[in-house]
């Protein structure tokens, strides 16, 4: 972790080069957004074959970085007494159900009402564990993302939680709710994901570059123009749910980003359902992983949210009094 490891050598592979180095940095290096990178990249704590480079620079396979990330600054974030739906807890880690609307850690724009403000008033010893901005975080979901959320609460259990995200160990089932019928009963989307060209706070899928993206899904439940799926995320990108299935003409129902126009081309029976649906229709079901201390395999599953039953129970009448 960045608060804990000094120096970072990296190999660029084939798969990343044409990436710009501060995007790149941005998501391969744990706790570093890509505007953070470009600040130690100008400030020479960040280099390429050891000379200062740009933040600009388009990476080539075997470009050698070096990254010296100094420890984080106090970030002085205050506890607040926010209620937190608690699955599971002991004395190495947290998961909880995160509501939608909560954002995970403190950014520009959001400095207050976060599950890390949430989280330091449940457990003041949180400070210092993951970094000052995002103790305790091994991983995060979108603000309006529901579900599952895994918290570490000492130094080690952060140090192996991490690793096993990372290493793609970590299970991840989400419930989501797409546009129109999919054609058939499964399938998978393997389509790599990189920054929206022209729209910097929007992923996309790209082709000959961007970095490789895997989704399998399940439909459970055909429902009136819309598709109920059980989908699991081989891979960690960011909008990744929400990008492959845009990608292939069946965005998630309710995104603003991703899928704002397509309820104008239902019924006006099915219109008057998903219009004003505000936020993605996404849930994290369940999540499994080994527990960091004893090794044993855990799983752990949360209900939809309200919103989200509703809608399904709306879109299910709606399908079965035509089909009737």
């Amino acid at each position: 972790m960045i608060d804990t490891v000094d120096e970072y050598r990296i190999i660029v592979d084939d798969q990343s080069a044409g990436l710009r180095l501060d995007a790149f940095l941005g998501t391969i290096l744990p706790d570093c957004s890509r505007s953070y990178a470009a600040q130690l990249i100008r400030t020479g704590r960040i280099t390429l074959f050891q000379r200062k480079a740009k933040p600009s620079h388009r990476l080539r396979p075997g470009d050698e970085i070096l990254a010296r990330i100094p420890p984080p600054e106090p970030a002085h974030i205050p506890p607040e007494p926010i209620p937190l739906d608690i699955i599971y807890q002991d004395d190495f880690l947290i998961v909880l159900n995160k509501p939608a609307g909560m954002v995970v850690h403190p950014a520009p724009g959001h400095s207050s009402g976060t599950l890390v403000n949430a989280l330091l008033h449940h457990c003041p010893d949180l400070p210092g564990i993951g970094g000052e901005v995002r103790p305790g975080i091994v991983h995060r979901l979108d603000k309006d993302t529901t579900g599952l959320l895994v918290v570490a609460k000492t130094a080690d259990a952060h140090t192996d939680l991490s690793a096993q995200f990372k290493s793609r160990r970590v299970g991840k089932k989400y419930l989501v709710l797409v546009h129109d019928h999919m054609a058939t009963d499964s399938g998978s989307i393997d389509r790599p994901i990189a920054r929206h060209p022209s729209n910097r706070k929007k992923m996309a899928v790209t082709m000959g570059s961007g970095r490789h993206a895997l989704t399998r899904w399940r439909r459970l439940e055909h429902l009136a123009e819309a598709s109920l799926l059980e989908v699991d995320l081989l891979t960690g990108r960011t909008h990744q749910i929400r990008v492959h299935f845009s990608a292939i003409h069946h965005p998630v129902i309710g995104d603003p980003i991703y899928s704002s126009s397509n309820w104008g081309n239902h019924s006006p029976k099915v219109r008057r359902l998903i219009q004003p649906v505000r936020r993605q229709m996404l849930h994290a079901l369940e999540i499994r992983f080994k527990h960091p201390e004893s090794g044993a395999d855990i799983c752990f599953s949360a209900p939809p949210p309200p919103d989200m039953l509703e809608l399904i129970c709306a879109l299910r009448k709606a399908y079965t009094d035509v089909s009737s």
